[in-house]
């Protein structure tokens, strides 16, 4: 690995993997993209994009010298899904300017800086972090981050539809106002009984309610919505989420025949920046 081509893997807090190299200068007139795997094969190539901007706003504030480089990325996580693409995306440009520059970034500036892109620290302080995080905005524009243990015995189980579904469709039509270390299935149900959002997103995702019903009927103790939609994720003992997660599928399927699925387990990456 040379001074020019830095690697990175970033995750959404689950074993679902965004994988970022820089290969070195570009020749056009503003970064370009090699090569798009997976999922990353639909992101934007304009300067839109997300690891893009990322990488720009570490560099400037780390002092790397500007200018257009070539990227490759493959992701195995789903777009418009909830699942925490977005967030990945800008922590992978976050850590290779990181790599790259003249001193390497603290956590807790890149935690700050995934905030000042994304506006929320869901998604990128679990990237950054992994496992269960709660991230709480704090002030002068700082970030506390608080990291659970997961017990051992849990295991996602993940769907979605072959159609996304952006969040700003998702917040649309929310109202103006409105247990995981001991492994408790109690506990779990009851934390998942979510009547702020998901009553009012669950009609915009066809068949969601059936996979959701359907995964707890395969013995899921938490069955929800992933974030904004339009993935869903359920929560059981290991040994069962491979049927759980088969389940939700087929109950998707029957409306949307593209629908896919998977089962995941707790990502906790190394601790260094």
């Amino acid at each position: 690995m040379t001074a020019l081509h830095e690697a990175t893997n970033e995750r959404n807090a689950l074993s679902l993997r965004l994988e970022a190299s820089c290969l070195g200068p570009s020749d056009g007139g503003g970064h370009t993209f090699a090569s798009l795997e997976g999922t990353a094969s639909a992101w934007p190539r304009d300067a839109t994009n997300l690891l893009f901007r990322a990488f720009d706003l570490a560099a400037q504030r780390l002092g790397l010298a500007t200018g257009a480089r070539r990227f490759a990325v493959r992701s195995d996580i789903p777009i418009a899904r909830g699942l925490g693409s977005s967030g990945a995306a800008v922590v992978a440009g976050l850590r290779l300017a990181s790599e790259l520059a003249p001193r390497r970034a603290e956590l807790d500036e890149l935690l700050r800086w995934g905030l000042e892109i994304e506006g929320h620290p869901d998604n990128t302080s679990a990237a950054l972090v992994g496992g269960c995080t709660l991230a709480v905005p704090i002030g002068g524009g700082g970030l506390k981050v608080v990291q659970q243990e997961v017990h051992a015995d849990l295991g996602f189980a993940l769907a979605w539809p072959s159609q996304g579904l952006p969040t700003a469709a998702a917040r649309a039509v929310l109202p103006a106002q409105v247990a995981f270390r001991r492994a408790d299935p109690e506990l779990l149900a009851l934390g998942g009984e979510d009547r702020l959002h998901v009553p009012y997103r669950l009609p915009l995702i066809r068949g969601g309610a059936e996979a959701l019903a359907a995964a707890r009927a395969s013995g899921a103790w938490l069955a929800t919505i992933s974030g904004s939609g339009s993935g869903l994720v359920a929560i059981g003992a290991r040994a069962r989420v491979d049927a759980i997660a088969a389940a939700m599928v087929a109950a998707l399927r029957t409306f949307d025949a593209g629908a896919e699925g998977r089962s995941a387990v707790p990502d906790h990456p190394r601790a260094k920046p």
